[in-house]
C-alpha cells in the first residue's frame, strides 16, 4: 500500500514554483502551448495522468505534463552528457486540485540548469541559468497566473 502524506512545496526547498491559474485546465494548456510556441520553442508532447486513468476506470482531476523545449539549446548539451537526455527535455504540470481550481509547477531555472545540469557534470555559466529563469517566468506571467504565496499541500506517495 502507497503512504500518502502531505509535502510542502516551496522553490526554496524543492525548485518548484506552483501558481494557480485564472483559466482552467484546458484554456490554461492552449495559453501555455501558445507561449511556448511564440518562444520558438517545441511542444514535444502532453502526457495527460488523468486520460491515462480513466482508460484504467480510474479518476482524478486534470493532470497534463507539457515536455517542451528547444532542440537547438539543448542538443549541444546531450551530445557532451547523454544522460542528460532523462532530465530533459523541460516539463510543466498544469494540474487541478480536488476544489477545480487549476494550477501551474514547473523548475525552477535554478534547479533546472542548477542541480539537474550539475548531476551531469554540467556547469552552465550564471547568465544562462538566469535567462532560464526568465524564460520559464515569462511562460507563467502569459498564463494570467498568480503566485501562490502559500505553501500548498499536496499527496506524496
Amino acid at each position: 500500500l502507497l503512504g500518502i502524506s502531505s509535502l510542502p512545496l516551496n522553490a526554496q526547498e524543492t525548485g518548484l514554483r506552483t501558481i494557480q491559474s485564472t483559466q482552467n485546465a484546458p484554456a490554461t494548456l492552449a495559453k501555455l502551448d501558445q507561449a511556448i510556441k511564440s518562444r520558438g520553442m517545441k511542444v514535444f508532447a502532453h502526457i495527460d495522468h488523468a486520460a491515462a486513468a480513466k482508460e484504467f476506470g480510474l479518476t482524478m482531476p486534470a493532470s497534463v505534463v507539457v515536455i517542451f523545449g528547444n532542440p537547438k539549446n539543448g542538443t549541444p548539451n546531450l551530445l557532451k552528457r547523454p544522460t542528460l537526455a532523462i532530465d530533459l527535455p523541460l516539463k510543466i504540470l498544469v494540474w487541478d486540485n480536488a476544489a477545480g481550481k487549476t494550477f501551474v509547477t514547473y523548475n525552477t531555472g535554478d534547479y533546472v540548469l542548477g542541480t539537474l545540469f550539475g548531476r551531469h557534470g554540467l556547469k552552465p555559466p550564471s547568465k544562462i541559468i538566469a535567462a532560464t529563469g526568465q524564460m520559464l517566468e515569462g511562460l507563467a506571467s502569459k498564463l494570467d497566473a498568480r503566485n501562490i504565496a502559500r505553501k500548498l499541500r499536496v499527496p506524496r506517495c
